[in-house]
């Protein structure tokens, strides 16, 4: 069976994971649990909180890595690990930044105007 298993990734900087499936399962739990403070009609939230329920089915219902990784459709098992810590990050600075509230003055009336 060790034979099977790859030795590396093939990218620079990105060692194999031993357990995708746990790691995957700790990840898209917390960002899921981060999601959960924001509010219900958030843009980010709806549309990060359907990719991520998604990914998080396929994770709980298919055991075998290669498949998984297809299912998933984004790239090696090691990069989808990579892509769900960079997202818990970005929905936690999301909750903090708190882009669905109203500005706090109104821009210019001409901001978006070009030529100037």
């Amino acid at each position: 069976m060790a034979g099977l298993l790859k030795k590396t990734t093939g990218l620079v900087g990105l060692a194999v994971s031993h357990n995708p499936h746990e790691r995957l399962r700790v990840l898209y739990s917390k960002i899921l649990a981060s999601l959960q403070t924001m509010p219900q009609d958030a843009a980010y939230r709806k549309y990060t909180e359907q990719l991520v329920t998604e990914r998080f089915e396929h994770v709980k219902t298919e055991p075998d890595v290669q498949k998984l990784e297809k299912k998933i459709n984004g790239g090696q098992i090691e990069e989808v690990i990579f892509q769900a810590e960079c997202e818990l990050t970005l929905s936690r600075k999301m909750a903090d930044w708190k882009p669905w509230e109203p500005l706090v003055e109104e821009p210019p009336s001409n901001q978006w105007k070009w030529p100037v």
